[in-house]
Formats: structure tokens, sequence, C-alpha cells
């Protein structure tokens, strides 16, 4: 896919850096980048292997932690996704009381350090002129200060981290992989670049996605589900083409939901059109069905107004997007 700025078709083509290329979201980012001629990040030698010889890509492998270890690869390119986040710490079932030494030397410090060696090098290249940064819609919640639920969910509805840090909210400690923090992180990394941003003049929109889902990561989209009161889905072809609107459109600024449309994991897992005749399969796992017992309960909405009033379209709705992982499913021998 080869993706010019509309802003200047005419011009050149711009090349951009994309961090975290070997996570899902940076690799398929990947193949609508490579118009751009992009260089990639990535720690994975797997990865580092695989796009050997493109002559169309440069791959640098970096550290989050590592001061400087970002100039190379972001000097003299004109734009930076920054998708990588710290997430490098683990949890043993020993630790489910975290001490705050442990929280800050092993969570904030390491996500506030890897946004400034990135937000640094942006900087220093004196080529870099916006930098998209991809968050989580795990740093949003749907209750009110007074844990009413609110009914629409927008940019502004974070979860306050003296909250975070108090409580554990929902999500704060979940099974991926091993037990790990999920959305500390998440708002400590949101917080610092937009700081970063207000200190040091960088243009610096954000896009907020949904969980990655998948057997390891059921619990964080679980909690996100209970905090939400419902799961927002988007297809990664509309968050890839989003990164890129938002990389482009002059008007764009602060932070943005990414979501085509929300919905109870309950309706997912057992009434969509699509899903209803696979019941058995999801029935391993425990859907939470607070918000369903409550009749005249509606869902909180998570909204992508302010994305859409800014012109960009989604090409999937959760129609689509089901249909397509159900197919796939079944070519893939997974489902009868």
């Amino acid at each position: 896919m080869r993706y010019r700025p509309k802003s200047i078709i005419y011009t050149k083509m711009m090349t951009y850096c994309a961090t975290g290329a070997n996570g899902y979201v940076g690799s398929w980012l990947v193949k609508s980048l490579l118009g751009y001629l992009p260089p990639l990040t990535a720690k994975s030698q797997y990865f580092q292997t695989k796009w050997r010889g493109n002559e169309r890509l440069r791959l640098f492998r970096v550290d989050l932690q590592g001061d400087g270890s970002f100039d190379d690869a972001i000097k003299g390119y004109d734009g930076v996704f920054h998708i990588a986040a710290s997430m490098e710490f683990d949890i043993s079932p020993n630790h489910v009381n975290l001490g705050t030494t442990y929280v800050q030397g092993k969570v904030i410090d390491p996500a506030i350090k890897g946004v400034r060696n990135v937000l640094g090098s942006c900087l220093k290249s004196k080529s870099v002129k916006r930098v998209v940064f991809t968050s989580s819609i795990s740093t949003l919640t749907s209750k009110d200060e007074n844990e009413r639920w609110r009914s629409i969910v927008g940019e502004t509805c974070k979860i306050p981290i003296d909250r975070v840090l108090k409580t554990k909210a929902s999500g704060w400690i979940c099974t991926l992989c091993e037990r790990q923090i999920y959305v500390l992180p998440k708002l400590i990394s949101e917080e610092e670049s937009f700081r970063y941003e207000k200190e040091r003049g960088l243009d610096l929109p954000s896009s907020s996605l949904s969980p990655i889902t998948g057997a390891r990561l059921f619990a964080i989209l679980s909690a996100v589900n209970k905090r939400m009161g419902s799961i927002g889905l988007v297809h990664v072809q509309d968050i890839c083409i989003a990164h890129l609107f938002l990389m482009e459109e002059p008007k764009a600024e602060g932070q943005y939901i990414c979501c085509v449309d929300n919905i109870y994991m309950h309706d997912l897992l057992l009434n969509h059109t699509f899903t209803k005749n696979f019941t058995r399969l999801f029935s391993v796992y425990r859907v939470d069905d607070d918000l369903e017992e409550r009749p005249g309960l509606m869902k909180p909405m998570i909204s992508s107004k302010k994305l859409r009033k800014l012109g960009f379209q989604y090409k999937y709705g959760i129609e689509g997007i089901i249909h397509q992982q159900l197919m796939l499913l079944s070519i893939l021998g997974f489902l009868p």
C-alpha cells in the first residue's frame, strides 16, 4: 500500500519512523507505511531477520530505556509513530500487594524514561514535524468521580493516576504471560507525552485504541469490559489508516478515541449475528453479567465523535470485523 499525504501529494514522498514494529499494531502499520520508506524499530531478532533485505525498510534494534537509542532511527525523518510501550515487568503471584518503591522503580520511572528517550530523539533530529502517539482505551473509565456510570465516554474521561495507585483499578494486575501491570504505565506514558509536548513544543496527536485481543490477553479485555461497561471495537486496518490520518491532518491535536462502535462482551460472545452459532466455543470464558442483570441500564457509549468530526471515516463496522475474524478462524481450521 503506497500512501501519500493528501496535502503534499504533488511534492515529495514523506518518510516516517515507527517504533514497536515487532508488535501487532506496529507490524500492521508497516504494511501501510511501505510507501514512506520507513525506518522501523524493533527488539525482536525474528523481525530483523524477517524484514532484512527489503530495500524500502530500515530496521533498528533499540531499547526504550537506552539513552539516545532512537537517535539514528529517527534522524532525518519527517514524523514518528510511537507505538512501543514500556511493559517489561513481571510480578510473581507473591507480589500482589505492590510496594511504592517497586512501582516507582519498575513501572513509573521506566515509562517516563521511555517516552523521554523517544521524544528527545525527535527533538534532536531537527527533521521530525509530528509524532503520533498510540495510547490505550484502558486509560479511560466510564464511571465518574462518584462511581456512577456515564452515558458517554470521551477522551477526557481519564482514570486518575492517584486512584490507580490507591485502589489498583481493574486491569492494574492481569494475567499476561505472568502477572503484569497494564493500566499504570499506559497512563504514565500518556501523561508524560503530553507534558513533554507542552513544554518542548512538539506536535503530538494521540490515538486511543482498545486492548489487542487474544487468549493470553483475555484478562485485560475482561477488565476493560468490567470498568467500561462495554468493549470498543475497531478493525486493525482502520487503526493504521487513523494513524496515517492523524499524521497528515493539519488540524489534528490532542487525543482521539479510535473506536467504530462498542458492544457488551456478553453480546459479542453469545448473541451476535455471526457468533451465535459458535456459542459453545466461547463458553469456557466467564462473562461478567453485572450490567446485564440491571434492567433498563444502557451501556456507556465509547465515543469516537472527535475523530469523526475531524473527517475520519471508518471502513469496517462491527459486522465486517466479526465476519472477517470468523472467516479467518474457519480457514485456519479453528472453527467447524
